[in-house]
């Protein structure tokens, strides 16, 4: 086909150009011209050769030339434009082939052609003008915005409320704008009415109000993150414990159940104090005394202040608010504190639970494993680290709990508890049992024992994650430091103990 092809166009002169659409050239596929090479080399040489071409090339040469914009598809464009007027010319009359008649409807082959992407234009013009899919924004750098219809709910609520003379509320009244208005406990709004009067007015107006909450889009915000947005000091990400005493001072001040401290101010402090180390117990996991919005959120510090706050009887928010709780903290300290410094020693917290405790559980406690003294008193510890200690000591249950004794069990810090390592903790209980007269219970019977109740992952060692996996796993510290716990224990009914490790599994 080629040759016949090139035998009738040698003789033209003036051909102009080859439109394949109409000589009726069928599409050829990619593989077809891998197959027959010849034949493109012939086509692009019969193209070469029109004149059209060579000023086509000319032109473009000058373009770059003279440093015009080069646009080769407009110029070939205009060539084949002309080249298909001129195309006829390229047969004789006599010998030249007449188009098939194109029809509206047309053959299958020629709707086939219209859709290709060689009738369209190039095929990247298919996707020119892509859909535009509108995606609703899901990131907002200050928070998500109210709804509309959230906005005007408030916005008549605070209206009403700041509905005076002043067009604002004094700290007194500002309580009922946190209860109705922010669904807050109303011992929050001593410290929110401070966060918006950052002036020092002794007043918050209704303008005020409504830039900080609703323009703040604090109004859309979870309630941890509310209540950590305007607890927490300019510029920190992160509460500490000198952000929780204006709380505990306006609880101190308005809670029912805490009325008869209001003549012992020293008492109100102590009771504050405990509230906010229990806090930083149970809910700071990093120990590092800076409580994240994380930490916040995954703690019950929430619901607490919210039951506190419907609560007329304290003692039943058993959650770090309890007044017996602290109670107990605090008379156990001072009962322990012979000289009444504030601090204890070695020597006192080994009377603690009647001489419950071994001498190397208590020194290393003191040597400052499982967690570092707040206080700068060497060799003493002060109220906080004994807080710390009895409540991990009385609820060995907790997850800080068997963090605070796996510590100090861990005697290389190497975050396993070894065979040796029990055995040299309980080395001193089984000599106290002798002492009393007990019968004594041998370290390999001890250690069969622990392993049962743990069931550890591998059998010579015990990892912290082992010990949270196990309801028993406060009875492993007992065993091995607190003898009073150990031995009633030991007495306890066996089908008890059987049920609490069946519950476990």
């Amino acid at each position: 086909m080629s040759l016949s092809l090139k035998m009738e166009i040698d003789p033209v002169e003036d051909v102009t150009c080859l439109n394949p659409e109409l000589l009726q050239l069928p599409e050829v596929s990619p593989f077809a011209l891998k197959t027959t090479p010849l034949l493109v080399d012939d086509l692009f040489s019969q193209w070469l050769s029109l004149p059209e071409t060579g000023n086509l090339v000319k032109s473009l040469i000058n373009d770059a030339k003279a440093g015009t914009a080069v646009n080769a598809c407009a110029n070939f464009s205009n060539v084949n434009a002309v080249g298909s007027n001129s195309l006829p010319s390229m047969f004789s009359s006599v010998n030249a082939p007449p188009l098939s008649p194109r029809s509206s409807s047309g053959s299958p082959r020629s709707s086939k052609q219209k859709s290709s992407p060689s009738a369209l234009g190039s095929p990247l013009k298919l996707f020119s003008d892509p859909m535009q899919e509108v995606i609703p924004q899901f990131y907002f750098q200050n928070g998500c915005p109210p709804t509309k219809e959230l906005k005007e709910q408030s916005l008549s609520k605070i209206n009403h409320l700041f509905n005076n003379p002043l067009n604002g509320l004094l700290i007194d009244e500002f309580k009922t704008v946190t209860k109705e208005v922010c669904k807050l406990p109303s011992f929050l709004s001593s410290a929110l009415f401070r966060k918006i009067d950052v002036d020092c007015m002794g007043i918050v107006t209704r303008d005020a109000f409504i830039t900080y909450w609703v323009d703040g889009n604090m109004l859309t915000m979870d309630v941890a993150t509310q209540i950590f947005e305007f607890l927490k000091r300019p510029g920190h990400k992160h509460l500490t414990q000198v952000d929780f005493r204006p709380i505990l001072r306006e609880l101190l001040a308005t809670h029912p159940g805490l009325k008869f401290l209001q003549n012992t101010p020293e008492f109100q402090d102590r009771y504050a104090e405990t509230v906010i180390y229990r806090i930083f117990y149970h809910m700071n996991r990093s120990g590092n005394g800076r409580l994240t919005l994380r930490e916040l959120k995954r703690g019950e510090l929430i619901s607490a202040m919210q039951q506190a706050d419907e609560e007329d009887d304290i003692n039943k928010v058993l959650r770090y608010f309890s007044y017996e709780h602290f109670y107990v903290i605090y008379c156990k300290f001072w009962e322990l504190d012979t000289d009444h410094d504030f601090f204890i020693d070695r020597e006192n917290l080994i009377r603690y639970g009647n001489h419950a405790l071994t001498y190397r559980i208590v020194d290393r406690i003191f040597s400052q494993a499982p967690r570092k003294f707040a206080g700068d008193v060497e060799g003493k510890m002060g109220y906080e680290d004994f807080v710390y200690f009895m409540l991990s000591e009385e609820d060995k249950s907790s997850e800080p709990s068997l963090e605070y004794w796996f510590k100090c069990i861990d005697l290389d810090g190497n975050g396993v508890l070894t065979p040796n390592e029990m055995q040299f903790f309980y080395e001193e209980q089984l000599h106290r049992m002798e002492c009393l007269a007990l019968e004594p219970v041998l370290f390999e019977d001890i250690l069969c024992q622990i392993i049962d109740m743990i069931a550890p992952e591998r059998e010579d060692c015990i990892t912290l994650q082992d010990l949270k996996g196990s309801k028993l796993s406060g009875n492993v510290f007992n065993i091995l430091f607190n003898l009073n716990k150990f031995v009633a224990f030991e007495t306890r009914d066996p089908f008890l103990i059987r049920q609490v490790s069946h519950c476990t599994i």
